[in-house]
């Protein structure tokens, strides 16, 4: 018998809906239950790409008894993290501000009120490792309920004050200056891995929104040791096993410091990050590896993550049937000996093996190996290898596919649109800027309402109940922004605007302080607040940009206010934690240049010398540069307003900080004004 989640929209919560627990989705009646009941909610939280979610699904919540004993004793809510981050910040903050430490999947008791009381991650079936097993959290949690009341709601008070107490108020403060940025350099430096490439040790997160700043910095500046680090650690990525050597794209993280292992999910944020990183580390240095990386990390976005109405799935899981029916981490990615040999014959697979670095112990579990680059003194036979590469492929296409989250997420597929903008305008790829355009009208057809507000997520073309929190309008704004630079078509500005009036006025307070939720929405035990970057740039500092680059386009004062006064945790958290603001730091670093204002005046992109001049303003390195296109006397850009073709011929105009260049009908004039 299903329960309530079978009307979900999540791919996360479906997988739940058929369990012998009584799950409720977050909602009020959940709780309305549980004080009618006179029982605490127990709160899980995951997401579907996630193994020990799985593991802890199969191993309790398919098991009779232990439902039984949830259902008498519980109202069981079950959350998708990815649906509803805010409700995950939320209990997040309370776990780590308790335990000191938190994941997924998430396992929360609270009052009736929505309060916690105790805490935890994943619990295995029976006692191990020092960890009660979940039937004994669940028999302890109920006798405290029921027999020590007065103690459980007063724990649960005490947590509430304690995250009250700890809002944030940097809104007061300055953008970051020179000193803070330079500052944040040296902190990256004394936390950098020359040997291995990357950031802090095992497990290893790729650093995307901090090499942002480290190239952006490095355009400004001129500074070599941080386009070294870039440089080295996104070849480091690109030849490690965290990058798929076959396919294209990126897992999650390393779980070692040498990018061999992976955890095998591959999310839809991380390699619309990488992909615009890499094809920016190409734009500044012209590196062959990172133009590789780009355009595939692009093609596999769109070939494995694409949704028949036009979006960017969530997710690849990491496990996967290994041919025996049961589910292994990596199954579908590793590779022995002998099945090199099965696929490529005995001198091939030797050629292979040596190629791609597997070996006969392996680098994996079982004897398999994670397919990487090695770095070799030996020349290899390009032909070669590129046969060996499409027939592995060939083969690994045969094996059962991992599973696919399809959700929308509405700020995932903002920055999926900006990285195919710029990746298909840098190498000529039009099909990739089409791939954004799809993106984007679907976010506009389906995710926007009439008042321009946003809903988070959708399947299937079927929109989700759930508000967009601030990381949605700002992603979104960010990928509208990008493409109406690429395309020339200025009504994605005019979204963007939309977008981020939102901002301004439901997710900022007097102070200028920005929330993760809005003013108007559902009321938690808080409202979340994180201006730190994790997995993706966090709301906050997305904003901080995208306010950053509409004013830079249009001229408006309170955007430009409001991202110089939403900079200033960058200023307060950057020189002290500056892996943890790489997205603020990038966007401060625009700030600092301007961000310089490019208008391209011509005939449309078919004109060669028009199509010169806009793609010479798009490949220019300052930071947050913002590029307009369009005919004289266009209306579709305000930056286009009063700028006059040049003796007849196509002309860009370069400006920041009220002050402009003569105008140029020379490409190379340009590309030195935008690279200098």
């Amino acid at each position: 018998m299903a329960n309530r989640l079978a009307q979900a929209t999540s791919p996360y919560l479906l997988q739940h809906a058929e369990n012998p627990v009584d799950w409720w989705p977050w909602e009020a009646e959940a709780f309305e239950e549980a004080r009618r009941r006179d029982v605490p909610v127990l709160l899980s939280v995951g997401y579907s790409a996630c193994h020990w979610c799985h593991v802890m699904a199969h191993e309790s919540f398919e098991d009779d008894e232990t439902a039984a004993f949830m259902n008498g004793h519980f109202v069981s809510v079950k959350v998708d993290r990815e649906e509803r981050p805010d409700v995950d910040a939320v209990y997040m903050e309370a776990v780590q501000a308790v335990t000191g430490q938190g994941g997924w999947p998430m396992t929360v008791f609270l009052t009736p009120d929505a309060e916690p009381f105790y805490f935890g991650t994943y619990y295995p079936p029976e006692p191990r490792h020092g960890m009660p097993s979940f039937r004994q959290v669940l028999q302890g949690v109920h006798q405290a309920w029921a027999e020590r009341r007065g103690e459980v709601t007063e724990v649960a008070g005490k947590i509430v004050r304690d995250l009250a107490g700890r809002e944030i108020s940097y809104g007061d403060a300055q953008a970051p200056g020179e000193a803070e940025l330079g500052q944040a350099l040296l902190g990256l430096t004394r936390e950098y891995d020359p040997q291995r490439g990357g950031f802090g040790g095992a497990p290893k997160f790729p650093p995307s929104m901090v090499i942002e700043f480290l190239l952006r910095h490095h355009a400004r500046t001129g500074a070599e040791g941080a386009l070294q680090m870039a440089a080295d650690t996104c070849e480091r990525m690109a030849r490690g096993g965290i990058y798929d050597q076959l396919g294209g794209g990126f897992a999650r993280y390393s779980v070692d410091r040498e990018w061999v292992v992976p955890h095998f999910e591959k999310m839809l944020y991380d390699n619309a990050l990488l992909c615009r990183v890499y094809a920016h580390l190409w734009r500044a240095t012209g590196s062959d590896l990172a133009r590789r990386v780009a355009l595939e990390t692009a093609d596999f976005m769109v070939r494995e993550l694409r949704t028949a109405e036009g979006g960017f799935a969530s997710a690849l899981d990491a496990d996967s049937d290994d041919g025996t029916g049961r589910h292994v981490e990596g199954a579908y990615y590793v590779w022995t000996p002998a099945q090199l040999a099965e696929v490529l014959g005995e001198e091939d697979a030797e050629l292979a093996a040596r190629y791609f670095g597997v070996t006969r112990e392996g680098t994996f579990e079982h004897g398999a190996s994670v397919l990487q680059l090695p770095q070799q003194e030996s020349v290899f036979d390009a032909d070669r290898i590129a046969s060996v590469r499409e027939r592995l492929l060939a083969a690994r296409d045969g094996r059962p596919a991992p599973g696919r989250d399809d959700k929308v997420v509405a700020a995932w597929n903002g920055l999926a649109i900006a990285a195919l903008a710029e990746t298909g305008a840098y190498f000529e790829r039009p099909d990739l800027v089409e791939a954004a355009g799809a993106a984007a009208d679907l976010l506009v057809r389906l995710h926007l309402d009439d008042h321009a507000r946003l809903f988070r997520t959708s399947k299937d073309g079927r929109a989700g109940a759930h508000a967009g929190v601030l990381e949605d309008y700002a992603d979104v704004a960010e990928g509208f922004l990008a493409l109406a630079s690429v395309t020339g078509e200025g009504v994605w500005l005019d979204f963007a605007g939309l977008l981020l009036d939102h901002v301004l006025t439901r997710f900022r307070d007097d102070s200028g302080s920005l929330y993760d939720t809005a003013s108007d929405a559902e009321r938690l035990i808080r409202r979340p607040q994180d201006p730190t970057d994790n997995a993706t740039p966090s709301g906050w500092t997305a904003a901080a940009g995208a306010l950053l680059s509409y004013a830079a386009h249009t001229g408006s004062e309170p955007h430009r206010e409001a991202a110089e006064h939403a900079l200033g945790v960058v200023k307060a958290l950057g020189p002290r934690v500056p892996r943890f603001i790489g997205w603020g730091l990038a966007a401060a670093e625009a700030l600092l240049d301007g961000p310089r204002e490019v208008a391209v005046v011509g005939p449309a992109l078919s004109d060669a010398a028009t199509r010169g001049l806009h793609r010479t303003a798009l490949l220019g390195t300052a930071p947050g540069a913002v590029v307009a296109f369009g005919a004289e006397g266009s209306d579709e850009f305000p930056l286009l307003a009063d700028r006059p073709l040049v003796g007849g011929a196509p002309a860009a105009y370069v400006c920041r900080n009220f002050t402009c260049e003569a105008p140029t009908t020379d490409p190379e004039r340009l590309r030195a004004g935008l690279n200098s």
